[in-house]
């Protein structure tokens, strides 16, 4: 195992033990205990940052194991075994932990305690990686360094210009692949139609 390797897996270590949103948080402490479910990945070339666990995710402690990665991995034409091997793929949600309910039952939003503590310091140590897909706008703000008020639609528009530049590691805005944006899909068919083939075509060339 290589030195990078080797210090990777010392942070994702000390990522996993992490307990700040449940003894030093910001705001209302996290409901249960923590179980941060996270793939860094010393030699991945392409990352998947989304926003939170949910609660199936939480008590599979595997990302995306719900349906909205079904329909993330339908979108970007990966197999399970291809989604999930942590050699070539890269897996880092904005929130470790599965952030609990709302009042209506929603999901809360991710918790700001994981950014502020760790994100740096992860992404400092996978310079490998060339392309980071940015599924929902709570990545989309922290990696592209948008505004609160940044629209996902416009952000998600520019994906021509952020998959031609030069900048290492590229970075595209997907919408989240939940249910709830089933409209936005309908009401943007070019989404599927121009931005998806041209993704899948980066991702098989960097799991190739």
């Amino acid at each position: 195992m290589s030195r990078a390797a080797r210090d990777l897996a010392a942070l994702t270590r000390e990522i996993h033990g992490c307990r700040i949103c449940r003894d030093r948080p910001q705001g209302t402490p996290l409901p249960h205990e923590p179980r941060p479910v996270l793939r860094p990945s010393a030699t991945a070339r392409l990352a998947i940052c989304s926003q939170a666990p949910g609660v199936r995710v939480h008590a599979s402690g595997v990302p995306f194991t719900d349906p909205s990665g079904e329909r993330l991995r339908a979108w970007l034409a990966l197999t399970p075994e291809e989604f999930y091997d942590e050699a070539r793929v890269a897996i880092v949600p904005m929130g470790f932990c599965f952030p609990g309910h709302d009042t209506a039952g929603g999901d809360l939003p991710p918790r700001r305690e994981c950014a502020a503590a760790w994100h740096g310091r992860l992404f400092a140590a996978m310079p490998q990686l060339e392309l980071v897909l940015l599924v929902g706008t709570y990545a989309q703000r922290w990696h592209l360094r948008l505004p609160n008020g940044a629209g996902m639609t416009q952000t998600v528009r520019q994906w021509r210009a952020r998959l031609t530049s030069a900048e290492t590691p590229r970075r595209i805005a997907l919408p989240h692949p939940s249910w709830r944006n089933n409209a936005w899909l309908t009401a943007n068919p070019w989404f599927e139609r121009d931005l998806l083939p041209a993704v899948r075509r980066e991702v098989r060339g960097l799991l190739a």
